[in-house]
């Protein structure tokens, strides 16, 4: 069965918010939604300590995307680039994550002057056991998002006699990267219970996709189309 988990949100987002979660599951190779949270959270922290772009650069994997508007490899469009004056400020609303915790989706909105929108950012557990964002897209919305009283938090099922054993290691990208189809990535956790992937049209328009185990079958728990850029 598929758990949920809720758990408050912190007013200032100063603190990470506690987090119920069955103690029988922590571990390695186990799901720790509450340190995606704080990995989200600490993100938006350091891009108001010390700049929107340089808290991207040093929260990103070596191979991680995003849309500018077209997809890139982040670290490369990231490189050198200037802070902007001020930094869009984000919270979490909601997090997605696979039976081992190899992988996680965040999605929540985000705040910049007079815009507002949604942002949705896909988190890979490292060797250090640490969070990097591997893929990070975010759109502006006619009106801003409303503030959840409580942070939802799925877990996907576990494989059937799955106790937590590690699996394959995390590739790392230390040289030079492979070229990136400009029409779509994918990705998905090391007990591919939970997974993502983003289709990109020739016009610039994307859709963007999460599936995970759940009650015995494979579901689907966002579903994202973002419209082609504006031509100028």
């Amino acid at each position: 069965m598929k758990r949920t988990i809720l758990f408050g949100l912190a007013l200032s987002f100063a603190t990470v918010p506690a987090l119920a979660q069955d103690r029988r599951n922590e571990g390695p190779g186990h799901a720790d939604p509450g340190a995606v949270v704080a990995a989200e959270i600490a993100f938006a922290q350091l891009a108001e300590k010390k700049g929107q772009w340089t808290a991207f650069r040093e929260t990103a994997t070596r191979d991680a995307v995003m849309f500018v508007p077209q997809m890139t490899y982040a670290q490369d469009w990231l490189k050198d680039r200037a802070n902007p004056p001020q930094a869009v400020k984000w919270q979490p609303h909601q997090v997605w994550s696979s039976c081992d915790g190899t992988l996680a989706v965040t999605r929540g909105a985000w705040q910049q002057g007079d815009k507002a929108g949604y942002f949705t950012t896909v988190w890979q557990r490292q060797k250090n056991g640490r969070y990097k964002w591997v893929l990070d897209q975010a759109e502006e919305l006619p009106m801003a998002l409303d503030a959840p009283d409580m942070i939802v938090a799925k877990v996907a099922d576990c494989p059937p006699g799955y106790t937590g054993r590690r699996g394959p290691k995390i590739q790392d990208f230390k040289g030079k990267l492979p070229p990136l189809d400009p029409a779509g990535r994918r990705g998905q956790s090391l007990d591919g219970t939970l997974g993502w992937e983003v289709a990109v049209a020739p016009s610039g328009a994307r859709r963007f996709v999460v599936t995970m185990q759940a009650d015995g079958q494979r579901v689907t728990v966002q579903d994202m189309q973002v419209e082609a850029p504006a031509q100028p």
